[in-house]
């Protein structure tokens, strides 16, 4: 859906989302962004339902081709922090039609990989490109939102990312009956190549402000992007490991496991499209009251398993928390640093990908030392951990 602000000041009227484009219209933000984020999800996630149909083609283990994710999260979590640079040359249209070219790219190469290592190369330019889209398109949802409406907006944006999962992998997991290299290509290339076309239907945009560097001086921005490490450090250990959880705990098949895993990520939606009136003032206790629900959250999914339906009832709780504080982690971050929304958020898909790698690595030791129980409690302290900043700034507001 879209509409069309004529010139005049005549009211705004519907028209259908392709036909816009079809036309060149400027579409508003929300269709372009919330695409945008599908884009980048689906092709982080296209790997997963076929892992090892990759490794017999192309000769290595299913735990080789494991690392296909490290290395594009290390190369995302390096990009990101790029952008901040990039940023202050390049606009936020131009920066979503760089990152989305590349996600096409980079699955177009992956989908025809002759080897492994060609394989893990489009991997790199799919991680490097996520960054870039995750980087711009939040921030592009705050300056590109109406007056008034950003949180909606912001929202929206942050939805695309849970509904690759819920469309994305059911679709891809269909294709590799045909073949993974069909399993990898359609749903990032094509997600990406719409979102690449909605996006130049804007026009271009100013470069978006300041590096990196010049965050740091923002009160409260190390703080926040410290507790965002953590948060996500917890959450991503929490969905590497949740399906292991299923399967070991309750024998549950592959394919069930794949419908508790989307069902959670539906809870997940809904969690950021209520969460919008906790933006603003508030966003600090509501990280801090998130962060708490959610470690209590993960340690019950780990330590109390009475069965695979209250288990998957507890991980869509999860879900639901994750996708609340999620958008407000993200709104809170924009007011940080208005002046300099690329990097701020650049530091915000750092804080993921870094996190990813971290919250993997905590995970993995805790539930070789313990099991179910110790992953649990591991990831509930590093969900602590992520209220740590927030209370500390509190303590010290009351006592200036």
């Amino acid at each position: 859906m879209a509409t069309v602000l004529e010139h005049t000041g005549v009211r705004e009227r519907e028209t259908t989302f392709l036909s816009s484009i079809a036309a060149g219209r400027h579409l508003p933000p929300t269709p372009i962004l919330f695409l945008s984020l599908f884009a980048a999800q689906a092709a982080l996630v296209g790997l997963t339902p076929i892992l090892p149909q990759v490794a017999g083609e192309l000769g290595v283990s299913t735990a080789a081709a494991g690392q296909l994710r490290s290395v594009s999260g290390l190369a995302a979590g390096i990009a990101a922090l790029a952008m901040g640079r990039i940023a202050r040359r390049v606009g936020l249209r131009d920066l979503l039609v760089g990152g989305l070219g590349g996600l096409g790219a980079g699955s177009l190469i992956g989908a025809t990989a002759p080897t492994f290592s060609v394989l893990a190369a489009a991997q790199v330019v799919v991680g490097a490109s996520l960054a870039v889209v995750l980087s711009a398109g939040i921030a592009a949802a705050a300056a590109w939102a109406p007056e008034g409406s950003r949180s909606r907006v912001l929202s929206w944006t942050l939805a695309g990312q849970p509904t690759a999962w819920i469309v994305g992998i059911p679709i891809t997991g269909a294709l590799a009956g045909v073949g993974w290299r069909w399993a990898l290509l359609v749903v990032p290339f094509v997600s990406a190549t719409l979102a690449l076309v909605a996006v130049r239907s804007r026009q271009k945009d100013p470069p978006s402000g300041a590096g990196v560097e010049a965050l740091w001086r923002r009160p409260g921005v190390a703080g926040w992007a410290l507790g965002e490490f953590h948060a996500y450090s917890a959450w991503s250990a929490t969905l590497v490991f949740s399906g292991a959880l299923f399967i070991e705990s309750y024998r549950a098949t592959p394919r069930m496991t794949g419908l508790l895993l989307a069902m959670g990520a539906a809870a997940y939606v809904p969690g950021g499209l209520l969460a919008r009136r906790w933006t603003g003032a508030g966003a600090r206790r509501a990280l801090v009251l998130l962060a708490l629900l959610a470690g209590t959250g993960v340690a019950v999914f780990g330590a109390v398993r009475p069965g695979v339906w209250p288990s998957a009832a507890v991980f869509a709780s999860l879900a639901f928390v994750g996708g609340a504080r999620t958008l407000v982690g993200s709104a809170f971050g924009l007011d940080a640093a208005p002046e300099a929304r690329v990097a701020v958020m650049s530091v915000r898909a750092a804080a993921l990908q870094f996190g990813y790698l971290v919250g993997t690595a905590v995970g993995g030791a805790a539930l070789a030392a313990g099991g179910y129980p110790a992953l649990g409690f591991a990831l509930a302290a590093m969900f602590g951990l992520a209220t740590a900043p927030h209370l500390a700034a509190s303590a010290r507001a009351r006592l200036g």
